[in-house]
């Protein structure tokens, strides 16, 4: 059968990536949708960067909002609209009514939550639609030897889950998906600042502290970070600072349940694969990678050597674009 395009797809809680099957990555766009809650069916306003800048921003008839959490559907009809409209970026407006397109979902979704996935893609014009875990198109994207008879572990930190697998001969030997990783970092400093500061700021200033400060480990040149939002005691803007080390106390209770996942899966791991692990290391995939000190962190409490791919943002859709292009994985994927 001949199809007209080759789509691979990270359908991200945080951020949504297009690979099309000999022009690489054409789409990195956050998983925000703006809509005119007014109208009735709601209208699709603007999608992507364009959305992410509304939030927080907008009237009362315009909602910008994630239709992923934790890493499933959440509304069907706004991410199959957001599909759409990324797909047809990627291709140009040309003819996508035979396009193969592979979808990378969390290795912890249901049934019912992977059937989402499937007809999503079907609604945004997809005639053939596989699926591929998480964990093993990371891997295959962060160059991990997953068709071999040696064991290989991948952490996967996105945004909304933390994937954890081991990997030998081309399929997954255990695995933990968990749904804590970069918006529970997020929420995690909004908290502590809440609490401490009786200071009110948003998601996407938390984002920024936890990109410029934020730690897993101790670093050198920790600094400082002046932080604006509004007082709780009287309603108004404030300005305070905050340290790397405070930023460190408020993620490190999320980190710590990243850690205890990682823990059990190696717990769960046979011998044989474990002495590979050891040898190999464990590779460290997704945003979650970028946090300071995490690798240093890992390391000291498993005793494993820890690796950081290369592009740890991009592995999960590099990977669904070297199966897109290898008829040797094709086990590797789900199909419908």
């Amino acid at each position: 059968m001949l199809f007209s395009q080759d789509i691979g797809i990270d359908l991200g809680t945080a951020n949504t990536l297009v690979f099309v099957k000999g022009r690489g990555i054409v789409i990195r766009e956050p998983s925000v949708v703006a809509v005119n809650v007014s109208e009735r069916p709601a209208k699709v306003v603007a999608v992507g960067k364009e959305a992410k800048e509304m939030i927080g921003r907008t009237p009362g008839s315009i909602t910008a909002m994630r239709p992923l959490t934790d890493g499933v559907i959440a509304d069907f009809d706004i991410t199959a609209e957001m599909l759409r409209k990324f797909i047809q970026k990627a291709l140009n407006g040309t003819f996508f009514a035979k396009a193969r397109v592979v979808i990378c979902i969390p290795s912890g979704v249901t049934e019912v939550e992977r059937r989402n996935v499937h007809d999503v893609a079907i609604e945004a014009g997809a005639k053939y639609v596989s699926l591929i875990e998480e964990p093993m198109a990371a891997a295959i994207g962060a160059g991990l030897p997953v068709s071999d008879a040696i064991g290989s572990m991948v952490v996967d930190i996105g945004g909304g889950t933390s994937e954890v697998a081991v990997i030998s001969l081309g399929d997954i030997v255990t695995s933990c998906s968990l749904r804590v990783a970069g918006d529970t970092f997020d929420n995690a400093i909004v908290q502590y600042i809440r609490k401490k500061y009786n200071l009110l700021v948003g998601d996407r200033t938390a984002e920024d502290i936890k990109i410029k400060i934020g730690s897993a480990y101790q670093y050198d040149g920790e600094g400082k970070m002046e932080v604006k939002g509004r007082n709780l005691v009287d309603g108004l803007p404030k300005t305070i600072t905050v340290t790397s080390q405070e930023i460190r106390e408020a993620l490190s209770d999320s980190i710590n349940l990243i850690l205890d996942t990682i823990k059990d899966t190696l717990e769960k791991t046979p011998p044989e694969l474990s002495a590979d692990i050891i040898d190999q290391g464990i590779m460290l995939t997704g945003g979650g990678a970028l946090i300071r000190g995490i690798d240093k962190l890992i390391s000291e409490q498993t005793g494993i050597p820890v690796n950081i791919a290369d592009n740890p943002l991009d592995c999960v859709v590099d990977g669904a674009g070297i199966y897109l292009e290898s008829d040797v994985l094709g086990k590797i994927g789900k199909r419908f």
